[in-house]
């Protein structure tokens, strides 16, 4: 393509009248605005406008949704949408918000936020898509597709650097994508290469040298076999590393509850105190500084296929799709988790994820085409190896972890009839079991360290086992709901569906306490109610919005609490019923051709309704846990931008994007004394792309006003916490060129 058009789809993309979805699954797609769900898109000339380097980049650019780096450990998600998240880098875990490559499900949060590139499009949808999906969707989901081969010839590369602006070591960026025909109508291959050498944007001020360095190395192939117009073969494969430090973080003082005159807790918080008694070791939670003395590392490896097939058949005029996954993940790594230049707590892990995935499904329509049916089964299988060692003084070595071998088989079916040209009824039904086998490891005490930590997850050595068990669900999610053409621009639509999060075992476990053992945990059963509506009230522009109540039961939580004999216990359990209600909206409105307006704004309120575990740990069980704000579960979301295209006589066009986003503050732990703070976030680009050159200069700046953004906040037994910092400030420039 000309890149006079290249820059004006920019503008084409957001003020389309089509925009084709993955998310329904029906064969060839659907138009974006024609589905019954609240969900938001993002196409390849979107991605390359916001400069998103893995997906948290898109964290800011949707109603009630964050796509947060929990931090503890490179590349892990502990992604919310509409205020249902997890806290938690325990692979044993699973997620409120499934992630799916190219239609294969991640099994694992680690490795989920990784490098990314040569994206096609990125669909997040909000709320429970159990009946498509299966479990641990109960919050949404987010479907990653990467390129496929393309029937012509094409190249596309780019090269940035960008800076901290600080003293601090530069961030460069190399890719090159080549696509095109093998064979004329019978083959097409695709070629991608990404490298990534991150010099460190911080500075640690134990030893005043940059910190945060990192080297990622991505290959990504493809094949596309089209023997006949009625039957296709897509296959990827791509493999990867990456190595660098640990986090850095940040230690605050300590939060505790005061106690009144007859030593009962008052619910009134106040500061607790600080490592050793030093203030000096307490650092300001809206700066980046910090100091510690390990730096740490993280090394990850992986490997991942997927084989899709496409064939169509007379029968219903219909398709039938199968797609195979195949992914393994290792992943190695120290942490300062004290977060101080002494020695207090350190922590060696290490994972090995091994999985294979199998979906068979059908689509067709029916009596005239008023019945869209789509029917399948789902095979998953994957083998979890954790191993962590905490490192207590230099003293004291707590050992433990687990191995868990887990299958899930799911049988499902959802169709829409049109009733009349406007109204149609739908209705879906999804069959779900799994077992879970575990030989697990409690964190204790050992005389001799008993986890291998020379580099191979797959090691032998592990420590005595504590539990050897079985878990087995079964579930079902339904879903009714309807959709109303109201005029040939607007639609609402309104469903019921529930969803299952999946029960299990912590690797992580360091209580002994009653009801607080490595499990198993029970399933979380989320019913959603929602009514929406999505509209074109002009030309290009789209108005869309949701009204939504979600009822709880059998919450998962990780509890996270200072104390303990290794500094901070974690337990899993189901600990209370709850109800979450809201409400979003988001809008695209071109002033002009060339100028166009997004904006978006969602509001989240949360209430327990049944607790079953003293969360603030005053030892009794009443209104004050129930007044607790539940986690993760930020009550306002909103951001506004725009896209700007002007022509540059004899250079060629200009775009300019902006975007301010607002996320209010939000507790991390249970008993809400760490949290998740504020943001506030302004990011920029601007472009020129040089006539039909195919090359193109971009200046930008990410988090301009260098907010600052913990990944979480665990409280620590020495009276500090552990907060993880995500890079600040980020200025860079890039150069592109797709012929």
């Amino acid at each position: 393509p000309t890149q006079t058009a290249v820059a004006q789809s920019a503008i084409d993309a957001l003020t389309s009248d089509t925009i084709v979805v993955t998310a329904t699954k029906k064969s060839g797609g659907e138009n974006v605005q024609d589905t019954s769900i609240s969900m938001s898109a993002f196409g390849e000339e979107q991605l390359d406008a916001f400069q998103v380097r893995d997906i948290t980049g898109l964290s800011f650019k949707t109603p009630n949704v964050a796509l947060d780096d929990i931090g503890t450990a490179k590349g892990t998600a502990n992604f919310t949408i509409r205020g249902l998240g997890v806290n938690s880098s325990i692979p044993s875990i699973d997620p409120t918000v499934g992630v799916f490559v190219d239609g294969v499900y991640y099994g694992v949060n680690a490795g989920v936020i990784l490098d990314t590139f040569d994206l096609s499009s990125v669909e997040t949808l909000r709320g429970p898509q159990g009946v498509l999906f299966g479990r641990n969707v109960t919050g949404g989901a987010v479907l990653i597709n990467t390129g496929d081969p393309t029937d012509e010839f094409r190249f596309k590369a780019k090269a940035a650097a960008e800076s901290g602006l600080r003293s601090t070591g530069e961030n460069y960026y190399i890719q090159g994508v080549v696509s095109g025909p093998l064979v004329e109508d019978l083959l097409t291959a695709k070629l991608g290469v990404y490298y990534n050498d991150d010099g460190g944007w911080f500075t640690n001020g134990a030893t005043g040298e940059d910190f945060g360095e990192s080297e990622t190395f991505v290959i990504r192939g493809a094949l596309r076999f089209t023997p006949t117009d009625s039957f296709q073969i897509t296959a990827k494969y791509e493999h990867g590393d990456s190595e660098g430090d640990g986090p850095a973080a940040q230690t605050h003082r300590n939060q505790v509850f005061e106690e009144d005159a007859d030593g009962n807790l008052t619910g009134e918080i106040i500061p607790g105190t600080i490592a050793f008694g030093n203030p000096a070791l307490d650092f300001d939670r809206n700066t980046h500084d910090f100091s510690i003395n390990e730096p740490g590392f993280n090394e990850s490896t992986w490997n991942q296929a997927s084989v899709r097939m496409d064939i169509d058949v007379p029968f219903g005029d219909g398709t039938i799709t199968n797609i195979f996954g195949y992914r393994e993940y290792e992943q190695l790594g120290r942490t300062d988790v004290d977060a101080t230049p002494v020695t207090v707590f350190h922590v060696n892990f290490n994972t090995l994820q091994d999985q294979i995935s199998n979906e068979l499904r059908y689509n067709g329509r029916f009596f005239d085409g008023r019945l869209d049916f789509t029917t399948g089964i789902f095979y998953f299988n994957q083998t979890i190896r954790y191993g962590e060692q905490r490192d207590v003084q230099g003293v004291f070595m707590f050992d433990g972890g687990g191995v868990q071998d887990h299958d899930t088989f799911g049988i499902f079916a959802q169709g829409e009839y049109l009733i009349t040209d406007r109204l149609s009824f739908n209705a879906g039904l999804r069959y779900n079991e799994e077992t879970k086998e575990v030989e697990l490891a409690q964190l204790a005490s050992e005389a001799a360290p008993c986890i291998t930590f020379s580099g191979d997850p797959r090691s032998d050595t592990f420590c005595p086992i504590d539990l050897a068990d079985t878990f087995e669900s079964t579930n079902w999610s339904p879903k009714v709901g309807f959709g109303y053409e109201v005029a040939d621009n607007l639609r609402v639509y309104g469903h019921w569906a529930r969803a299952f999060r999946a029960g299990g075992y912590n690797f992580r476990n360091t209580s002994d306490e009653p009801g607080e053992g490595p499990g198993p945990f029970q399933d979380e059963r989320v019913d959603s109610f929602e009514i929406g509506l999505k509209s074109e009230p002009v030309a290009g522009a789209r108005l869309n919005g949701a009204i939504f109540f979600n009822r709880i039961v059998d919450m998962q939580r990780e509890i996270n609490e200072a104390g303990g004999t290794a500094i901070v216990k974690q337990f899993i359990t189901n600990s209370a019923d709850a109800n979450i209600y809201g409400i979003e909206v988001d809008a695209t409105y071109p002033l002009t051709d060339n100028f166009v307006l997004t904006g978006s704004i969602g509001y989240v309120k949360g209430e327990y309704t049944d607790v079953t575990l003293d969360l603030n740990r005053d030892g009794v069980i009443d209104g004050l846990d129930e007044d607790l704000d539940i986690p993760r579960l930020a009550p306002l979301t909103a951001n506004a931008g725009f896209t700007y295209l002007q022509e540059i006589p004899g250079v060629g066009d200009a775009t300019l994007n902006f975007n301010y986003a607002h996320r209010d503050q939000a507790a991390y732990t249970d008993n809400n004394l760490g949290f998740i703070n504020e943001q506030n976030r302004f990011d920029a680009s601007a472009r020129v792309d040089f006539g039909d050159s195919g090359a193109s200069l971009t200046l930008y700046g990410k988090n301009l006003t260098n907010e600052v953004l913990h990944g979480n906040d665990t409280q620590l037994g020495f009276g500090g916490t552990f907060a993880p910092l995500s890079k600040g400030r980020q200025v860079g420039i890039e150069l592109q060129l797709d012929v």
